[in-house]
């Protein structure tokens, strides 16, 4: 009995919360939401009795020869791999390319594995770089940490893990120092990182990055997944991980809807036609992001965990980031007044960050980003557009692997 009114309760408010067509006004379905928490919080635990949800490694890794050439995300998907022991748990890397090449680290975003961007690292060592991408906690073949949060200071300690077991030197003197380009939640993680550590860097690229969202685009939905308390843990991991096994959505996002938790999950995914002229992996042509995240999402046991921990304490709201993006501005705005010695000693010698965006991006609002950019970077940015949603990383990898080829010469 009590099994079967679990089971409704959670039906309605999923139902509620995903169906469109029959959503209830916002404080119905605030009212609802609180009196179905405060009914389940005695039954369930708001937390994973595990402190490491483990990625699917292991699956993969009992495979024959055959099975994992067509597998949706191999072991070996990208050259270079390596998986690190670390107190967060097995973390997987990337890294190929020419060793005395110029260096670029790759952030992805928050649905997708870091082979999205494989075709851009490809690109890029075409032209003669050495690339690094790995895969944040909880994506791909790292496992997830479920008893930390999600935000700059797990994502900053992860860069300099990857960075430390390098075969080549990435930072200290001789290095060259290094380009970091983030995508989409990536994005707010690059800034955020640079924000703190810019003697580090040689230069900078964002592209459709989070840390700037409006707090007036985000919807009912999301800002239910940002809450903490008031509703149990699995009762949003249950509804999470429903919208997530439903695939992606079939049309863009409107550019005047709201941010909501769907959309966030599908917009990474390519849209009219992208999936055709995708070559994320040279050796596995069939490997595809959609393919990768459908796989990713039924079998990885800490992704929804990863996804809900992203979306409430990472990179992304303006109003958590906006601090990180103005210190990293006056950083630059500091920068102009030193010689060219002292910028390259200091980092990011360019003085300016570089912004690119997809013109019908419906998650990261070009006519919001600009004007929040340029304010809270004080001018020390330069914008590239693409005819594109915000997929255009892994859609349109080689004009813009020529973007951060010239922001690296």
């Amino acid at each position: 009995m009590a099994t079967a009114w679990y089971s409704r309760t959670v039906e309605v408010l999923s139902d509620s919360l995903t169906n469109r067509q029959t959503q209830l006004p916002l404080l119905a379905l605030t009212g609802a939401s609180v009196t179905a928490g405060l009914l389940l919080r005695s039954a369930l635990s708001d937390k994973h009795p595990e402190t490491l949800l483990p990625a699917p490694r292991t699956k993969v890794l009992g495979l024959s020869d055959a099975e994992n050439r067509e597998h949706p995300l191999p072991t070996d998907v990208l050259p270079g791999a390596r998986d690190l022991t670390t107190p967060y748990g097995s973390m997987r890397v990337y890294e190929w390319g020419p060793v005395d090449g110029p260096k670029v680290l790759f952030v992805h975003g928050i649905t997708t594995p870091c082979v999205a961007l494989g075709g851009l690292a490809h690109a890029l060592v075409d032209r003669g770089c050495r690339v690094m991408l790995f895969d944040l906690f909880g994506r791909g073949f790292s496992d997830c940490p479920s008893d930390l949060p999600q935000d700059d200071r797990l994502f900053a300690t992860q860069i300099f893990m990857a960075l430390s077991t390098s075969p080549i030197p990435w930072t200290g003197a001789g290095s060259g120092k290094f380009c970091l380009a983030g995508y989409s939640l990536g994005g707010g993680i690059a800034a955020a990182f640079a924000a703190h550590f810019p003697e580090l860097l040689s230069s900078l690229a964002l592209m459709a990055p989070a840390g700037l969202i409006r707090d007036s685009q985000i919807s009912a939905q999301t800002r239910l997944l940002y809450s903490n308390g008031l509703l149990p843990e699995r009762v949003l991991g249950f509804l999470v991980g429903r919208r997530l096994r439903a695939g992606p959505l079939t049309t863009p996002k409107p550019k005047d809807e709201k941010v909501d938790a769907a959309s966030a999950l599908t917009e990474e995914l390519p849209s009219q036609g992208g999936a055709n002229v995708q070559l994320l992996s040279r050796a596995y042509p069939h490997v595809s992001v959609p393919g990768a995240v459908q796989w990713q999402v039924n079998n990885h046991a800490g992704f929804v965990h990863a996804f809900m921990s992203s979306m409430r304490f990472g990179p992304i709201l303006q109003a958590r980031q906006r601090g990180n993006w103005e210190r990293l501005g006056s950083f630059l705005s500091a920068q102009q007044y030193l010689s060219p010695e002292q910028q390259r000693a200091n980092g990011l010698p360019s003085n300016k960050v570089l912004i690119l965006c997809g013109m019908h991006d419906g998650i990261i609002v070009k006519e919001e980003l600009a004007p929040d950019a340029t304010s809270a970077l004080q001018g020390n940015v330069d914008f590239k557009y693409f005819d594109a949603g915000h997929e255009f990383p892994s859609t349109k990898y080689d004009e813009v692997a020529d973007c951060l080829w010239k922001i690296m010469h």
